[in-house]
């Protein structure tokens, strides 16, 4: 059970949210490159170097992405034939995402609100693919949690989460970023079967983890 909000909590929520709308209002945010990463790529249609095309590829199934901006690797998903499910907390992103979506001809229900409080909204699952480009290392600590226990609610048997994070003390505060050990002690029931650096001039790492089957 989540703890109860302090004030403090609070105000690290609000500045958190007030800090991404500024990125969309003052334009495209460094996380929106409008390109789908090629670690997505890779897991979702089997690209990997030496590897046949295609092989090992997930099948089409659902997926809910969590911060999903304006809707890049959300189309991308709906593209592949997956039944996509898709949360931001700016309402100027999802709006933009809707737009893209619309434009592009590919169904996928953007929503606007909180990943750490998927419960008040319409996003029940099970999802077989969890995608997260820089969302949950940006969350308040005492939100983490319940990021994780709304998405192993939400995972199908053996379904997989890939994680984009930058490293603590990345930014200037003193919260942001995500460790490999912090996800195996919050995600419980989930393998860390994967942990690659990314290519940016400073920490930063793709997380990928398998729910249990049940």
């Amino acid at each position: 059970m989540d703890r109860p909000n302090t004030g403090a909590d609070v105000d690290q929520e609000e500045a958190v949210r007030r800090a991404l709308e500024k990125y969309y209002r003052d334009g495209k945010p460094p996380w929106d490159t409008g390109v789908t990463p090629p670690e997505l790529v890779a897991l979702v249609e089997g690209r990997v170097e030496g590897r046949e095309e295609g092989h090992g590829a997930l099948p089409p199934g659902r997926a809910l992405e969590l911060g999903c901006g304006t809707g890049t690797n959300a189309i991308y998903l709906a593209r592949h034939g997956w039944e996509v499910v898709a949360v931001d907390l700016v309402d100027r992103a999802i709006e933009q995402a809707r737009e893209k979506a619309d434009a592009a001809g590919v169904a996928a229900r953007l929503l606007h609100g909180d990943a750490t409080r998927l419960d008040e909204l319409d996003a029940p699952g099970p999802y077989d693919l969890f995608f997260d480009l820089s969302c949950y290392c940006g969350i308040p600590p005492h939100r983490r949690d319940a990021y994780a226990a709304g998405l192993t609610r939400r995972a199908a048997p053996g379904a997989r989460l890939l994680m984009f994070g930058y490293g603590p003390g990345t930014l200037d505060d003193e919260f942001s970023g995500v460790t490999a050990d912090e996800l195996r002690a919050r995600f419980d029931g989930w393998e860390l079967v994967d942990v690659t650096p990314g290519t940016n001039p400073f920490p930063t790492f793709w997380f990928t983890l398998r729910a249990g089957e049940a």
